[in-house]
């Protein structure tokens, strides 16, 4: 089958859909970010509890959200097949979705975290700060979860500027918030921890409220009149989305609550530790920023491909994810080794927890190229809607593989709380590997079809 673009323009327009991604990517993360790190300036004790309530917060929020993510394979293939009109019925039942998501989570956080918070040997300062934290973050879990749906609209459009205009334009309002509530600036109260989590919700309440605003008025998705003739929950649709979405979901979660459970692991180690664990892995997650904005980028072209039944397309733009990933890993690698003291210095002012955080960078730098390679191959797979080996491996890899391994490796060695990593670093690789073998399985499959 002939190409729709020669492969030498491929590279570029792979380019100029992720560009705008990573820069969304990288300002929702600040929103964690800046909690981190300004928190960590405020009090230890207050940035371990923001420490433990982000390890049960992430996984949640990204493993559910990640279910909404089933929206971008589905809305990208109607307009690969030039459905468009089907294209509103999809958003809408997807914002039914969300606030069935966003219901699910507020219980989970205000009535499931508290016992097990209890459970924990949290030193009671630390504990107290995690669980209001969590509580005043649930207050925008409403928006959070709609803007997501209107997110994977854009993004499906290969409109993915809008969303990086869209957090540009909130993420300087979470760094105020943070500086008022955080220290009690200007005559606000000071919240500590606390005050990042309601500088979160009132962020994802702006963000929610830009991103309605533009989908509603811009004349470029005007068109799609997605707020016309409201639709009631219809769950024929909700299954569509469900199907692709829940596997993605979980997918998600098992790979984010791998961290967490790590982060929980570490309780059993000093205030110290856990603080020099989390500068590490919040800087990790910020490399990572950039393979995950690849695997959403190819999501939307192999999509588009697929749905326009140009398979040769999507193989090649599947390869080329993988090819950039790799290049930037070498990169991120270079960082980590040569500057982790300096990185480290960014978040703490003690000496103790930089140079164990110091350590900790070296793990990370491992983490990167195994990273590469699974990231755009699951979104690669999500493009074809093959998302039921993603899921199944993520167990396997991380919950079955990796746990153990970390878990043995720092109980029955000198590595000690360096033993986790190690896990991670095994499950993260036997996941690269398996994925992409499950990838050239089906691009060969669609290109004989």
């Amino acid at each position: 089958m002939q190409t729709t673009v020669p492969f030498k323009k491929k590279p570029f327009r792979l380019a100029a859909i992720v560009m705008p991604i990573l820069i969304t990517q990288v300002a929702l993360y600040m929103i964690t970010f800046f909690d981190i790190l300004m928190t960590g300036r405020y009090d230890t004790y207050h940035l371990a509890g923001v420490t433990i309530g982000s390890s049960f917060w992430v996984p949640v929020y990204t493993g559910l959200a990640g279910i909404l993510m089933g929206l971008t394979p589905i809305i990208a293939q109607l307009v690969g097949a030039r459905r468009n009109d089907e294209v509103k019925y999809s958003v809408q039942q997807g914002l039914y979705v969300s606030i069935v998501l966003a219901g699910v989570v507020f219980l989970i956080i205000r009535y499931g975290v508290s016992p097990i918070l209890e459970s924990m040997p949290l030193e009671d300062e630390v504990r107290v700060v995690a669980a209001n934290y969590l509580e005043a973050m649930s207050l925008g879990l409403f928006p959070l979860f709609a803007y997501t749906v209107l997110r994977c609209f854009f993004d499906a459009l290969g409109a993915t500027r809008v969303s990086m205009a869209i957090i540009l334009l909130s993420a300087p309002l979470t760094i105020f918030t943070n500086y008022l509530l955080i220290y009690g600036n200007w005559g606000f109260p000071e919240l500590g921890g606390v005050g990042a989590g309601y500088a979160a919700a009132i962020t994802y309440w702006l963000i929610f409220f830009i991103a309605f605003g533009t989908a509603w008025k811009h004349s470029s998705f005007s068109q799609y009149r997605l707020f016309n003739k409201w639709g009631r929950p219809s769950f024929i649709r909700w299954k569509e989305i469900l199907f692709i979405g829940v596997p993605i979901g979980i997918a998600i979660f098992v790979e984010t609550s791998i961290f967490s459970a790590v982060t929980l692991l570490m309780s059993n180690y000093s205030t110290t530790v856990i603080s020099a664990h989390q500068v590490a892995l919040n800087f990790s997650s910020l490399l990572y920023m950039i393979p995950l904005s690849i695997s959403m980028g190819v999501t939307i072209l192999v999509g588009q491909a697929v749905g326009a039944g140009q398979f040769r397309d999507a193989k090649q733009y599947s390869f080329l994810a993988v090819g950039l990933a790799m290049a930037f890993s070498t990169l991120a690698i270079t960082i980590l080794l040569i500057f982790r003291e300096q990185i480290a210095a960014l978040y703490t002012t003690d000496v103790q927890i930089i140079g164990l955080a110091s350590q900790f960078l070296i793990y990370a730098a491992l983490f990167q190229l195994s990273d590469a390679v699974q990231a755009p191959v699951q979104g690669s797979l999500r493009g074809y809607k093959d998302v039921n080996m993603t899921f199944i491996m993520a167990i396997i890899s991380f919950w079955v593989i990796g746990l153990p391994v970390g878990y043995l490796t720092a109980t029955f060695t000198d590595l000690g709380p360096y033993g986790y990593w190690v896990g991670l670093i095994v499950g993260l690789t036997i996941g690269a590997i398996t994925l992409s073998i499950r990838l050239l399985h089906i691009q060969k499959r669609h290109i004989k079809k």
